[in-house]
């Protein structure tokens, strides 16, 4: 049986006991056989004893760039009592050392502190980017992709390569004169794929600090981001790119467009059957609708590529949708979701109102509102233009509505995340496992109930002050805390992320991840026949996974699987999981791998029992797209 129960022996009790078994070559599977306790922490200090010798002998060579790029993220410090931030650089940091209802950063000739309530208005300079060295129920308005997939979505293939210059939706090739291509360049020069995806994420929050982001404003407050710079996103998405995907794709109403229109206070879905010919979705524009693109990622490649990358920050599947509104008009009702929402403006200006949760209950919501009234809300956190460059950034849970005016349409796109990411979701998985785990192997979790509970417990006892009701509310409670010692943590923390894994965006490679992994290979058909045939990995070859969120080893009852993102579809869930079986044999070598990227390390010091066994199990690796070499093979 697949799932966290299944694993729980494994996992929960470690009883892996390591046994040489021979390993055929034609493709079965093995089972995983158990092993104590005591070899599994043996194993965990043999792979950390290993890493850490690999990092002594590690010259400087391409992280030098990584720490340079990884560096220029300040650390604002907590605040202090007095309200100033913990650094002597005070004067800089001064802005983003206290909370307000909503924080500002405005890129403006000169720094200064406005106060325009309700929000604080912290203006700092705008951030300079280094050269480069080279559907639900209720149609919310910022949903993550639903499952149906693209008619003519694009079938899983070889990642496509970070590096440029890039070709937009409509076949052009793109400037490298904005700042989104320049840092799309610079990504491509980071070797380690967790700091390409801290590089980003700064370049999008930019100027604000990436730590005190996290620390004082995630899931808390509304940020609105100011630049003053209208080619921020440039070559991002466009209408330009909307159009061709009308007529070049089969977009379908309902499926991946919305036409949607909120007049007089009633929200209207307008999608006629069918597919959305360019006739239809920009009659109903005219008409005063707003377009609604779900899942942009599927069909454009600069989307996907931001997203890939992005998704290795959060730990957590990144969605999209780009919503396009007519001028002097409003596409929905107010509403909050279950997301945390990236709200990205690329063309034109729009009016948004953000307003803090209602009651404690709507905090960090679990699942998006209904559509709510003018009646329904009272003054707005945060009201504001956006303007092409401007980022605006708020929680689950915060209602917003956005409306065009003043003859200008809007284009944005909604970066969404962290949908059902909660300490809830995680102990919803553990608790259950935890009780079935203690019946087993507690006896006080077998002992009956007490024959007359019911005579002091329930509703209609709830206010009894008999003393045999306090002796079972305290039973309860020592039994309760007893549960952490069997909850299998592990075995649901290795389902999430196989999840996850199955959840995420195929990788998007640099130009070094696909010349040094098998994607590179020289390997093509000429003159009548296949050519540079035969290169082969040895015991000298230097090797690490290809990115270090691609893949997780998860226990499933008695056997070792590894899932995989390089075969995933651009369109959510298309595919089933992928995955390899790893055999007993070669469990160890599989987990320095994983914890070793981005060390290199010689096939022949992979701790398998035989050198067949390290070369098989790095063979099987590299030809899955797994692994990247030091050298290019030949």
């Amino acid at each position: 049986m697949d799932g966290p129960r299944a694993s729980t022996g494994l996992l929960r009790r470690g009883r892996l006991r390591r046994r040489r078994q021979p390993q055929p070559h034609s493709g079965s599977m093995l089972a995983l056989p158990l092993r104590p306790r005591k070899l599994r922490r043996q194993l965990r200090r043999s792979v950390a004893s290993r890493m850490a010798a690999l990092r002594a002998q590690t010259l400087p060579s391409e992280d030098s760039e990584d720490s340079r790029v990884e560096s220029t993220v300040d650390d604002p410090g907590d605040s202090l009592p007095g309200g100033t931030a913990a650094t002597a650089d005070a004067t800089r940091r001064e802005p983003y050392g206290h909370l307000a209802p909503a924080e500002l950063l405005e890129g403006a000739p000169t720094a200064r502190s406005l106060q325009t309530p309700p929000s604080r208005l912290a203006e700092a300079q705008p951030s300079r980017l280094r050269p480069a060295s080279a559907p639900p129920a209720r149609l919310a308005e910022t949903p993550l992709c639903p499952a149906q997939p693209w008619a003519a979505a694009p079938p899983p293939v070889a990642p496509t390569t970070l590096s440029g210059p890039q070709v937009g939706s409509t076949g052009a090739e793109l400037t490298w004169d904005s700042p989104l291509q320049r840092v799309l360049a610079e990504l491509s020069s980071i070797p380690s794929s967790r700091r390409r995806a801290a590089r980003l994420f700064e370049w999008l929050i930019a100027p604000m600090p990436p730590d005190h982001f996290y620390r004082r404003l995630w899931e808390r407050e509304a940020v609105l981001v100011r630049r003053q710079d209208h080619s921020y996103y440039q070559g991002l998405f466009s209408t330009a790119d909307l159009d061709a995907i009308l007529r070049n794709e089969d977009v379908q109403f309902g499926q991946h467009l919305d036409a949607a229109r909120y007049r007089n206070g009633q929200r209207e879905t307008l999608n006629p059957p069918g597919r959305a010919l360019p006739a239809a979705a920009w009659s109903l524009y005219q008409a005063g609708c707003s377009l609604r693109l779900l899942c942009p990622q599927a069909l454009s490649t600069t989307v996907w590529q931001f997203l890939a990358v992005l998704q290795e920050q959060f730990g957590s599947m990144a969605g999209s949708n780009v919503y396009l509104t007519p001028p002097n008009s409003q596409g929905f009702a107010p509403h909050y979701d279950d997301i945390e929402a990236f709200v990205l403006q690329l063309e034109g200006k729009k009016l948004w109102r953000v307003y803090r949760p209602r009651v404690p209950t709507e905090e960090l919501a679990l699942t998006s509102s209904p559509n709510f009234s003018q009646d329904d809300l009272g003054e707005p956190l945060l009201q504001t233009v956006l303007e092409p460059g401007d980022l605006l950034y708020f929680p689950r849970g915060f209602i917003h509505q956005a409306e065009c005016q003043d003859g200008v349409h809007s284009l944005h796109l909604t970066l969404s995340t962290y949908q059902r990411n909660t300490w809830g979701d995680f102990l919803e998985a553990v608790l259950p496992l935890a009780v079935q785990a203690a019946m087993e192997e507690n006896v006080e979790f077998r002992r009956g109930l007490p024959r007359d509970f019911m005579d002091y417990m329930g509703a209609q006892h709830s206010d009894s002050k008999d003393p045999r009701r306090t002796a079972f509310m305290e039973k309860v409670r020592v039994l309760v805390a007893r549960l952490g010692h069997f909850a299998p943590v592990d075995a649901v923390a290795d389902q999430r992320a196989k999840d996850f894994i199955h959840d995420s965006l195929p990788p998007v490679l640099t130009d070094r991840e696909r010349a040094l992994s098998v994607y590179g290979l020289p390997i093509r058909w000429e003159a009548g026949e296949p050519v540079n045939v035969g290169a082969q990995l040895t015991t000298e070859t230097e090797v690490h996974m290809l990115q270090d969120g691609i893949a997780r080893l998860v226990g499933e009852g008695d056997h070792l699987f590894l899932y995989y993102t390089v075969e995933n579809s651009r369109v959510y869930h298309l595919e089933e999981p992928r995955c390899l079986e790893i055999y007993p044999q070669q469990a160890d070598a599989m987990e320095l791998l994983l914890r070793s990227y981005p060390e290199f390390v010689r096939v022949g010091d992979l701790p398998c029992d035989s050198v067949e066994d390290q070369l098989s199990l790095a063979t099987m690796l590299y030809d899955k797209g797994l692994l990247l070499t030091k050298m290019p093979l030949t």
